[in-house]
């Protein structure tokens, strides 16, 4: 009976593994090509406020398209309940408005290879986290792998900050509007992603209500920081689109598409699967 349930399991886990390597692909490439993509198409001028706002509206109708294609928009949303939706998506919402805001930020002011290393941080930020909400411990080779990607973010940092002192005086300014803003990001990326996966492993919440609950929180959020930010007064004195053309909408639906996969590489496998293979976590797997 135990060996005849052995390969039965295996079959049935085949096809998630397939699906969690295809979602990790998709959001290599979508974190390898976001830097250069906004870099091309997205202004200096642009109001920051009006990217993230525009990403989010990006993200709901993606997740709400998935949930009709999949047949289950109807009983997730006759299951849903708002004390339900805040105690699993209110905090990390908030944190992720912040995020986004400084991600765009700093796009402008780094080079797309510093900006990718710097970013990738939030692996670290994320095996922190979620040691100490989930007590996942990392393996050897992971924790190999976190202090060389810290090591490489510490260089290109150092680097970058000391190119465009030599090139202009311009090193605070690229340490304040570039580096410290894409690392304070990353570990604002780490502590949401990890109460993500708690939503996700103990609340059981799915990844695409839970992106629908979050982006609404967080662009309500970030619409009441417009009250007194200088991107509100941007906008009331130059309108939401301010410097917007066609092509900006590349990077915006990019980076939407790029926190759907966020979300299912989450509930398909934790966060084990961004550091190596499949490992004896407790994620929970949907099929």
């Amino acid at each position: 009976m135990g060996a005849s349930s052995t390969p039965a399991a295996a079959a049935a886990a085949a096809p998630s593994r397939r699906k969690v390597t295809l979602y990790l692909v998709l959001l290599t490439l979508q974190y390898g090509a976001q830097p250069l993509i906004s870099k091309r198409f997205v202004r200096q001028d642009t109001i920051v406020t009006s990217l993230v706002l525009a990403t989010e509206a990006a993200k709901v109708i993606c997740a709400i398209i998935l949930l009709i294609a999949d047949g289950s928009l109807k009983k997730q949303f006759s299951n849903w309940t708002l004390t339900g939706s805040l105690t699993a998506s209110g905090l990390p919402a908030a944190i992720y408005a912040l995020q986004n805001s400084l991600l765009q930020v700093s796009f402008k002011n780094l080079d797309s290879l510093t900006f990718s290393i710097l970013n990738q941080t939030k692996l670290l930020w994320t095996s922190f986290f979620t040691f100490l909400i989930l007590g996942q411990k990392q393996s050897s080779k992971q924790i190999l792998a976190l202090a060389l990607l810290i090591s490489a973010a510490v260089l290109l940092s150092v680097g970058e900050s000391s190119s465009k002192g030599s090139n202009g005086g311009g090193s605070d300014y690229i340490l304040l509007y570039g580096i410290i803003p894409v690392t304070v990001a990353s570990m604002l990326s780490g502590l949401a992603s990890s109460l993500c996966q708690w939503a996700s492993q103990v609340k059981k919440h799915t990844s695409y209500m839970m992106t629908i609950e979050m982006s609404f929180i967080g662009s309500v959020c970030l619409l009441a920081s417009t009250y007194r930010s200088p991107d509100g007064e941007a906008i009331r004195k130059y309108g939401v689109f301010h410097e917007w053309t066609s092509w900006t909408m590349v990077p915006v639906l990019m980076n939407a598409v790029g926190g759907i996969l966020v979300g299912l590489v989450t509930t398909y496998a934790g966060f084990c699967y961004s550091l190596s293979s499949p490992c004896n976590c407790t994620a929970t797997i949907r099929v």
